[in-house]
């Protein structure tokens, strides 16, 4: 009896360090955003004297707004063309038997391993001669390289996993294989699209050596590169507490988005994690 409370008491240890690990950097930023000059480098839980002055400042002094906005459109953007594409990529590949699937779907992964710097410069010349350099087009198509084969490789591992019934029984009534997606397979693949689409578009959010490359404007550039340039006029005199408050606003919208969708993100997750 002992040993088994003993054995709880040092789980719930264990989740809390985990909880603590993982929530406190990001409390830490919270406190930190509410503090203005010397105050940022005394250790305090809790600010003495809070202020929402460099929240403020953040959007007087530079074009934040405009660049939240950016990064809104590039990943918004990204992820709905990645789920459209991968959707009927992944029926495909994960249906339809032909020769080289395999094969096409190492290559799919394979691509999804490539570090960005490995394809930085040839994806500068093609988009600087597509004319679409310093765009939030650009910038979309560059995304694309990072979300839609990850998307792909999720979405066929669950299209596989779909019931062989549902699919013949369409056959059965005349349904052609767009029809059978559309109709049969896309309204039960709500949690897959979730997680997927989610995962996607914190991927495009949260982008940096493209969105640093592929811009040059102040107007075009996105919130990862606009936190990165905020500066003072020596490294001592780095505004850290409107980098703080850069950060709590960018990791806002993410925390709200996974609460909102959590139900939807373990169930894709899991789908396919149990047979029978």
């Amino acid at each position: 009896m002992i040993r088994k409370r003993l054995g709880r008491l040092a789980f719930y240890l264990l989740i809390a360090g985990i909880i603590f690990y993982a929530v406190f950097p990001f409390y830490w930023a919270i406190v930190s955003s509410l503090k203005t000059g010397t105050s940022l480098f005394q250790v305090e839980f809790w600010p003495s004297n809070p202020t929402v002055a460099n929240y403020v400042a953040l959007f007087e002094e530079q074009p934040f707004a405009r660049n939240i906005i950016n990064s809104l459109v590039v990943a918004v953007v990204a992820t709905g063309i990645s789920l459209f594409l991968s959707v009927t990529s992944a029926y495909a590949l994960g249906r339809i038997r032909f020769r080289g699937r395999t094969s096409m779907l190492m290559i799919i992964l394979s691509v999804s391993m490539f570090p960005q710097i490995a394809v930085l410069s040839g994806l500068f010349e093609l988009i600087r001669a597509i004319g679409l350099y310093d765009t939030l087009s650009g910038l979309v198509l560059a995304n694309l390289i990072l979300t839609l084969p990850f998307v792909t490789w999720v979405l066929t591992t669950f299209m596989r996993e779909m019931p062989r019934e549902l699919e013949q029984a369409a056959i059965v009534d005349g349904a052609n294989d767009w029809r059978i997606l559309t109709r049969v397979f896309l309204p039960i693949m709500g949690p897959a699209l979730s997680a997927t689409g989610l995962l996607a578009f914190i991927l495009a959010w949260n982008e940096f050596m493209f969105a640093l490359t592929f811009t040059l404007s102040t107007e075009q550039r996105t919130v990862p590169v606009a936190i990165a340039l905020i500066s003072g006029a020596t490294a001592y005199e780095l505004p850290w507490g409107k980098v703080m408050a850069a950060c709590v606003i960018v990791t806002v919208p993410l925390i709200v988005l996974v609460l909102v969708l959590q139900r939807y993100i373990i169930s894709g997750l899991t789908a396919g994690a149990v047979k029978g």
